[in-house]
């Protein structure tokens, strides 16, 4: 059976080739066919157009004449939204569901209830998933590194439920875990009733709470990137009968069709219609673009692309991670003559209408000295940053260790290392 699916795979590849819009998984996957049943910014400072110029920007959601019914773009490392329409509307789905599941493999990861080498032994249920597959037989091991190229590459339903049931033990315990997870990133239009998808009654989300997952799993586990950037790549399935390779290709055609793009997942069902989430970084910006409910794979592409390409226009980031060194400040009536600072975070500012952000200048505001006692995070001062005379946003200086305030015995010792050999 393998080596028939892994001939049609080579003969899709092929027929890829001459049509670049088509899946070489075109035929075999969930993502590509309809199965006849079934984000605290603190610290950031965001300037956007005018209120009337942004009012009409969320009204008159046309603007890039877009196809699909909703979608949202929004800049990663901050949740800034830069162009939406219709963002909440509940929809299916389909395979970008995933995004969740990979979160949750990847919190099990961080965590250390699993690491990408535990090997992972597919059950009779998780192998008889429907939809886009790998094909896993009962009692087949692979590594959760596997798995999770199987995921983001192949959308393999199989691979999901595998995954679902080693951490969590049932695809159902694992799907309330999605549920918290969801509800913890402020998906407030979103119910999971499966792991990876498939058409299901109440199971919905919307194009923002899709850009909402997106972006904890890229910001938090870049290392997704290493997945769901592979183009093609192959697995080996260990059986009864012996050993089979298996070939893999990306569902996400703007990996070779997009200049930046990184990802990250797409989905298609007959009540999703075509969806995708599609991430991409240029010049150190990530943007995310989630297309819902597009009539066909190529408009859910085209539309990406359209709003990937308007992101990287009108979107600029300052960015300073404040790793520069302060100078020590002067301190009175502590037991030591200065104290150590540190800024409490980096600081980031973002603007949506192209302007030119390379005159930001950062000022710092200190006292001459301060008096002790002075504890660890005592807020001492800020670093405030300016364009021209406009004050852009600061953050705080902070005290970095413990001064307590002298006492008599303090002084009198320092007296004797002053007159004393």
């Amino acid at each position: 059976m393998h080596l028939i699916f892994s001939a049609l795979l080579s003969a899709n590849m092929l027929f890829a080739s001459s049509f670049p819009f088509l899946s070489p998984y075109h035929f075999l996957c969930q993502d590509n066919i309809f199965p006849k049943n079934n984000i605290s910014l603190e610290n950031t400072f965001i300037l956007s157009e005018t209120p009337e110029e942004s009012s009409q920007t969320s009204e008159n959601s046309d603007i890039l004449n877009l196809s699909a019914p909703s979608v949202v773009l929004m800049e990663a490392s901050t949740g800034t939204i830069l162009y939406e329409k219709d963002s909440h509307t509940m929809l299916h789905p389909a395979s970008i569901t995933k995004i969740m599941t990979l979160i949750l493999i990847f919190d099990a990861i961080e965590s250390g209830q699993i690491s990408l080498d535990d090997t992972v032994t597919v059950s009779e249920y998780a192998a008889s998933m429907g939809g886009s597959q790998v094909f896993l037989e009962p009692n087949e091991t692979q590594t959760v590194d596997t798995m999770i190229k199987c995921i983001s590459v192949a959308s393999a339903n199989d691979a999901c439920v595998a995954m679902a049931e080693f951490i969590c033990g049932s695809e159902a315990a694992f799907v309330e875990k999605m549920n918290e997870r969801a509800k913890g990133l402020g998906m407030n239009d979103t119910t999971f009733v499966n792991c990876c998808g498939l058409d299901t009654d109440g199971h919905m989300t919307s194009a923002y709470d899709v850009a909402l997952m997106s972006r904890e799993l890229t910001v938090k586990y870049p290392q997704i990137h290493d997945y769901s950037t592979i183009w093609m790549d192959t697995i080996t399935h260990v059986t009864r009968r012996g050993s089979e390779e298996f070939g893999l290709a990306n569902t996400n055609k703007l990996i070779r069709q997009y200049q930046y793009a990184t990802g990250l997942k797409t989905g298609s069902t007959s009540l999703a219609k075509y969806c995708v989430s599609a991430t991409a970084v240029k010049d150190g910006m990530e943007l995310i673009a989630v297309v819902m409910a597009a009539p066909d794979f190529k408009v859910r592409f085209a539309d990406a692309a359209s709003l990937l390409n308007y992101g990287f226009s009108k979107c600029r980031i300052y960015s300073d991670e404040n790793t520069d060194t302060l100078s020590p400040l002067p301190l009175k009536k502590g037991t030591s003559d200065e104290v150590t600072l540190c800024y409490r975070s980096p600081f980031q500012y973002v603007v949506t209408d192209g302007s030119d952000l390379s005159g930001i200048t950062k000022e710092l505001d200190l006292p001459e000295y301060a008096e002790a006692p002075v504890a660890s995070g005592d807020v001492i001062g800020r670093a405030v940053y300016k364009l021209g005379d406009r004050e852009l946003g600061a953050v705080d200086i902070l005290c970095s260790k413990d001064v307590s305030a002298a006492v008599y015995k303090d002084y009198f010792m320092e007296s004797l290392r002053m007159y004393l050999p």
